[in-house]
């Protein structure tokens, strides 16, 4: 699936090495609810299951390559698929933080979107964003999802909790 300077591309066995590095660095635990570290063979296991259908396992993770520079710069997942209430959570990482800010992640998001709107057929789509990830929240407002809830001290961090605010983008043009 390609949009704009991005391409999203399923997971090969060449991936391992950047998984590992990205799973294992604990400044995204937070975010991903990671409380340890990933083996190689667990991840190589993964890798050995990811070809499985979003139907079969309930989630889906890509690869997000800029086209021309033929780079691999971060995940995009699909999980909590729903396929009875037609609904899915979305999660992004842009690992390699000199291709922040750049317009990447909004082009991988309307990408993925597409794909569930139009492909997967979906009526809904959410994520949870936790209070001090101001930057995440204004790109999921941006593509049009609306803050529908905030989950009081959800995240215990080391000397705190954090509340986790809970987005969501319904559909526009689904047709019933």
């Amino acid at each position: 699936m390609k949009f704009e300077d991005i391409k999203l591309r399923a997971l090969e066995p060449e991936d391992l090495e950047l998984l590992y590095e990205w799973e294992n660095n604990d400044s995204y635990w937070l975010i991903s609810n990671t409380l340890s570290p990933f083996s190689k063979y667990t991840l190589k296991r993964y890798l050995e299951n990811s070809h499985k259908n979003v139907y079969e396992t309930g989630q889906l993770r890509l690869m997000i390559d800029l086209i021309k520079e033929k780079k691999t710069i971060g995940t995009i997942d699909i999980f909590d698929f729903d396929p009875f209430h037609k609904r899915a959570g979305l999660g992004i990482l842009i690992a390699d933080e000199e291709e922040r800010r750049k317009g990447y992640a909004s082009m991988a998001l309307k990408c993925l979107i597409n794909y569930c709107f139009t492909t997967l057929q979906l009526h809904q789509l959410y994520c949870n964003i936790l209070e001090n990830n101001s930057e995440s929240m204004d790109l999921f407002t941006k593509l049009g999802f609306t803050q529908i809830g905030i989950k009081k001290d959800w995240v215990k961090t080391v000397d705190d909790y954090l509340d986790e605010y809970m987005f969501q983008l319904i559909n526009p043009d689904e047709k019933l």
